[in-house]
């Protein structure tokens, strides 16, 4: 990084202030447990479910599928029916709909789109929905199913892709993907993983630049989280600094585009340095935010929204005017 970060984030949050106001939304879906003095995240508001349980073909180093254990298995349409039934028995308004991928990097949703646009028709959840890879057939069945919003990672560097992904496909494969769902007419929201090449920034500029071309609802900064009994469980994350770095290029690169810090990121010290700097970096919201980052942007007289649904969601919540005061 060449720029000085104090510089670089007070162009970024000048910026995000200009075009979308002072605000910010604080997210606490159901994925983990989650409270603090502000305000705590529900069981069932907006849980994760699986459609292939642990089960992952391409084992990536950063997860072995390890993420997918904390979802809800839902690995048939009438299971997945069932649990989205029941989140909307216990006052749930969505969900998030994830899987392991499949050799190509694509998840295998298609027998299971009949029954998510059932569960769009006749229970009104919000779906959102990690796709991975995706061709313009897959796209246009999603958007048949009028899902919420898709969500992907972008790779920005062929070796990442293949070595950390295990995946023998081209960067190319990820600008189709995006370009399917922006022609779909879905709501996409690309996710860009800080860290993912064993801690350190490679291609994270070239993903954004990718995703900057295709005009997308809104992005997603997460940041490796080093997993216990992983291949890079010994790696340590990506700086604080850096994370905040791709989030200030981020908005510079698309400056009328929702920026959030997704739930993935280090817990602890870790996560307190790098919500604070998300606040200073003045971007519109933080999944599971830490308290001190709370206060800080109270301290700076930032309107405040509390959101107990996936952060993929800013695209509509910034539209809505009922922040507080």
């Amino acid at each position: 990084m060449v720029e000085n970060l104090d510089t670089l984030l007070e162009a970024s949050r000048q910026l995000g202030w200009k075009n979308f106001g002072k605000k910010i939304v604080f997210y606490a879906p159901s994925f983990a447990p989650y409270t603090n003095t502000h305000f705590h995240a529900s069981p069932w508001d907006f849980p994760s479910i699986s459609i292939t349980g642990t089960a992952c073909a391409l084992k990536c180093k950063h997860c072995d599928g390890r993420v997918l254990g904390t979802m809800i298995p839902a690995t048939t349409p009438e299971t997945l029916l069932e649990v989205c039934q029941k989140i909307k028995a216990k006052g749930g308004r969505g969900c998030l709909i994830s899987g392991g991928c499949q050799s190509d990097g694509s998840v295998p949703l298609h027998r299971f789109l009949p029954v998510i646009k059932q569960i769009k028709d006749e229970l009104g959840l919000t779906l959102v929905i990690h796709t991975g890879l995706v061709d313009d057939e897959m796209a246009k069945a999603l958007a048949d199913a009028r899902i919420d919003a898709a969500l992907l990672d972008i790779i920005g560097s062929q070796e990442t892709i293949e070595e950390l992904y295990n995946l023998n496909v081209s960067i190319d494969a990820y600008e189709i993907s995006l370009k399917a769902l922006s022609e779909a007419g879905i709501p996409f929201v690309p996710h860009v993983l800080v860290g993912l090449h064993y801690g350190t920034l490679k291609g994270e500029l070239g993903a954004l630049e990718m995703i900057s071309r295709h005009n997308p609802h809104g992005v997603v900064i997460i940041a490796l989280t080093p997993l216990k009994e992983t291949l890079i469980a010994d790696v340590l994350p990506p700086p604080a600094e850096d994370i905040a770095w791709v989030l200030a290029k981020a908005r510079l690169m698309m400056p009328d585009i929702p920026i959030a810090l997704g739930c993935m990121r280090p817990k602890g010290a870790h996560r307190r340095k790098t919500d604070v700097l998300a606040v200073r970096a003045g971007i519109n919201a933080i999944a599971y935010p830490v308290a001190e980052a709370m206060d800080l942007a109270e301290s700076m007289n930032i309107q405040l929204k509390y959101s107990t649904q996936c952060c993929s969601q800013i695209y509509e919540d910034f539209v809505q005017e009922d922040f507080k005061q």
